[in-house]
């Protein structure tokens, strides 16, 4: 009963809001008779069977129809759809009959006239007969009208009317509006428990401090211990001067290796936290929404328990002993996180992740060869969360642009699926030559129904990098899921590791593993530039958010942003080896993605936190953010 009053509260105001008063008196009267506060089928039979055909009204009869379709669509039941579509026909052939009982030959041609046309697209064999009614003298004798003008057909059609609409509006489907309170109720929930657990995630962060903070105190007293024992040793025991002294040396050493700062920096505890993990593999997908209001504002250092602000500049901390000085991590403001949401469900390393283009979907995939599915909204349906096992590994993903309705996986056995997040199926699977079995890059374009693949072949090597061979660069269509072209790359070309395409889909850049960043003609199918960009392979590649410049990512952590009016001239560049370099490259290449406006630029990193990049074209320099939680966590 709550949620009907919250949804007959929410029809009187978008009536009021919208001004419709004639609707909100005549509402207002309706409720104040309903009784049974439910689903009546019987009102709906009397608006087709006691309004709709016996008034002639077939342009709302079929406007009701095709409500229906589109609900049912939505809703992916593809059984009750399939049973709507006939039942749509025996209801307009009812409307024929009925047309024809009356002695109106006019309404008969009005209804050929308004969804002729569209009947004869659906099933031209079976209307065709139909279009012969207004000409003959009795249609009723007709051998093939007869039984449609049969009082028992007309029953059935009632009853089977009447079931189909009892089933679909049962308990299991109500109306949205049906759902908003209720789903209102779960959110609340889930944010007290939210606040909740965040409260005692600080209390515990609190605690972990105090006991590292005792432990750090106890350590420290222990080696200032040792050394006064070594030194009063010394002077009893003159056989053992040498070892001692040695020993002594090492603890010295020691210590001015260990010289930091009273109080951590967060660039220091950001290494401890790297060692920490770096001998563990991570399967949860996290995914962080920093704060954009404060943008001056960033997470600073932590001292004695409390959270401090800063500005996102860059700072050194040197420490200096015995005439020596040590350079310690630069300190990295962190961007504060407003809201961040864990998926669990993958049992091996995350390699590859995309959101699709209404942004709502997520799909993941892990090295042991599986792909999933996230439904990110909460108030989104969660019908299209799925598990797509592939067999190999995955090496590239990319959604269909125009809509969230298709998925393409990459693998390194050659293979190119198409899935259908509605139909939950591989719709095509695709198989690219022998010779170049690792599909590296998969790109859609972002206005024609093709995609683009960069496949490679195999060689062995240390690292992912050194295992790719030569290139291939194919085009396919995505209606026929057939090859149209391979774009030129000359003689044995160097492994494509990342394809871009332009705003309207007539330009792709690709990068390659000798440092050359190339620019094809889409229409033309031919190379039209090209300029070395890095020493290294390049990892990937992105075109700048007026697309007036791209952005490179080498395997060796440096970023360069090209001018693409000046061509080979650098913008912007910087260097994240730290993150990105080639120590973390065992399993996939790194990757970039800019935010919605164009303003930040994402590293994909080998550690716990990952870097975002912020350029002030005024100042000609960048900001440096780290993000705590990266958006993508890598085995």
């Amino acid at each position: 009963m709550e949620n009907m009053r919250f949804a007959e509260e929410a029809v009187r105001e978008f009536l009021v809001f919208r001004g419709f008063t004639t609707t909100l008196q005549a509402f207002e009267t309706e409720l104040s008779t309903d009784i049974g506060k439910g689903f009546h089928v019987d009102r709906i039979l009397e608006l087709i069977f006691g309004v709709y055909i016996p008034k002639f009204q077939a342009e709302r009869l079929l406007g009701l129809l095709t409500f229906f379709k589109q609900r049912l669509s939505t809703l992916t039941e593809t059984v009750l759809l399939a049973t709507l579509s006939k039942l749509e026909v025996s209801l307009l052939r009812y409307y024929l009959v009925y047309a024809s009982q009356a002695g109106r030959k006019d309404k008969v041609m009005e209804f050929f006239g308004l969804a002729g046309n569209d009947l004869l697209q659906r099933d031209h064999r079976d209307w065709s007969p139909w279009f012969s009614i207004p000409y003959l003298k009795n249609p009723s004798l007709d051998p093939q009208f007869r039984v449609y003008f049969s009082k028992e057909w007309n029953e059935a059609l009632r009853l089977s009317v009447r079931n189909f609409f009892s089933e679909v509006f049962n308990g299991t489907r109500i109306p949205a509006l049906l759902k908003i309170s209720s789903e209102k109720n779960i959110v609340n929930h889930l944010r007290k428990d939210i606040k909740q657990l965040n409260l005692k995630l600080s209390q515990l962060q609190a605690l972990l401090e105090e006991k590292e903070g005792q432990l750090q105190r106890l350590r420290s007293g222990s080696s200032a211990a040792s050394t006064w024992d070594l030194g009063t040793g010394q002077a009893h025991s003159s056989a053992l001067s040498s070892g001692v002294h040695d020993e002594n040396h090492s603890l010295s050493t020691s210590y001015k290796a260990s010289c930091i700062p009273a109080t951590p920096n967060l660039g220091e505890t950001m290494l401890q936290q790297e060692s920490a993990v770096s001998g563990r593999t991570t399967n949860a997908l996290l995914i962080a929404i920093p704060d954009t209001a404060n943008e001056s504002c960033s997470v600073a250092k932590m001292e004695d328990g409390k959270t401090g602000y800063a500005h996102p500049m860059m700072h050194d901390d040197t420490c200096k002993d015995g005439g020596g000085e040590i350079q310690s991590e630069e300190e990295f403001p962190e961007v504060k996180v407003d809201f961040q949401e864990t998926f669990l469900g993958h049992t091996s390393p995350i390699s590859r992740c995309r959101f699709s283009a209404s942004g709502n979907n997520i799909a993941s995939a892990s090295v042991d060869g599986t792909v999933r599915i996230w439904t990110y909204e909460s108030s989104a349906s969660t019908s299209r969360n799925a598990t797509i096992y592939c067999g190999a590994e995955i090496m590239s993903l990319d959604w269909e642009c125009k809509s969230d309705r298709l998925l393409l996986v990459g693998t390194a056995d050659g293979g190119i699926k198409a899935w259908n997040v509605d139909a939950k199926r591989v719709v095509c699977d695709l198989n690219t030559s022998e010779a170049f079995p690792s599909v590296l890059d998969l790109k859609c374009s972002p206005v024609e129904p093709i995609f683009v693949s960069a496949s490679a072949s195999r060689r062995h090597g240390p690292n992912y990098i050194d295992t790719l061979g030569y290139a291939s660069l194919t085009v396919w269509n995505m209606k026929t899921w057939r090859a149209m072209a391979a774009l030129p790359l000359g003689e044995d070309p160097p492994a494509i590791t990342s394809v871009c395409f332009n705003h309207n889909g007539k330009i792709l850049a690709a990068s390659a593993t000798d440092g050359m960043i190339h620019m094809f003609d889409m229409s033309a199918g031919l190379q039209i530039t090209g300029w070395p960009a890095h020493d290294s392979a390049i990892s990937s590649i992105l075109f700048g958010p007026d697309e007036t410049s791209i952005f490179s990512l080498g395997s060796d952590g440096k970023i360069f942003e090209w001018s693409l009016q000046n061509q080979g001239h650098v913008l912007w560049s910087t260097s994240c080896h730290r993150f990105s370099g080639p120590k973390t490259l065992q399993n996939c290449r790194h990757e970039m993605a800019l935010d919605a406006n164009g303003r930040r630029l994402l590293v994909t990193s080998g550690s716990v936190r990952a870097p975002i990049y912020q350029v002030n074209l005024l100042c000609g320099n960048a900001y440096f953010h780290i993000l705590y939680f990266v958006a993508l966590i890598l085995g």
